[in-house]
């Protein structure tokens, strides 16, 4: 009986959202409209609904005061501000925002920010089906574009546990394997 309420709890609340299939996959996904860029990896969306905040999955870009998080901030803005978008929902965080695999037109920005180098595969929440956001990382780490141009890019999750201060892990000669390696194990 439980189950029973829970399912048509879900099913209720799903029907609340516009859904629309998804460019690259046969996923429903949510339409809004980007309404304000927070960071590097994390947005407001407007749906239909009303406004929700959107964290990227499987990607974590610099933070704000670390050397990169502007670029990657403004990188992401010029992209996406005022632009309409398809949101794939994968989870909810512990900030209550939605974890989402973002859409502009048939371009997954999860994966353009890191081919882009301005955000780092997020180790610690990569799911099988972001595999590829490690050999993504591994080339533009490879080509040293964005924050791989830095001489010592720091990761954000270490940046951000030690409050800027460091020890850091050197990242620059891992390879892909060695990324998908050190993600937590579902």
């Amino acid at each position: 009986m439980r189950h029973k309420s829970a399912v048509r709890l879900l099913l209720g609340l799903l029907s609340l959202f516009p859904f629309v299939p998804a460019p690259a996959a046969d996923e429903p996904v949510l339409a809004g409209r980007v309404t304000r860029v927070i960071d590097g990896d994390t947005l407001d969306v407007l749906l239909a609904t009303g406004r929700i905040r959107v964290r990227l999955q499987g990607v974590d870009a610099p933070e704000h005061d670390q050397p990169g998080g502007q670029e990657s901030k403004q990188w992401l803005q010029q992209r996406i501000q005022d632009r309409d978008v398809l949101l794939e929902p994968v989870s909810q965080d512990r900030y209550e925002r939605m974890v989402a695999i973002v859409y502009l037109e048939e371009a997954n920005l999860n994966r353009e920010l890191l081919r882009s180098g301005h955000a780092w595969a997020y180790r610690r929440y990569l799911r099988a089906a972001d595999r590829v956001f490690c050999d993504i990382e591994y080339t533009a780490r490879r080509e040293m574009i964005g924050v791989w141009a830095s001489t010592a890019p720091r990761a954000p999750w270490e940046f951000r546990a030690t409050r800027g201060k460091g020890p850091y892990t050197d990242y620059s000669r891992q390879s892909a394997a060695d990324c998908w390696r050190l993600r937590r194990k579902p």
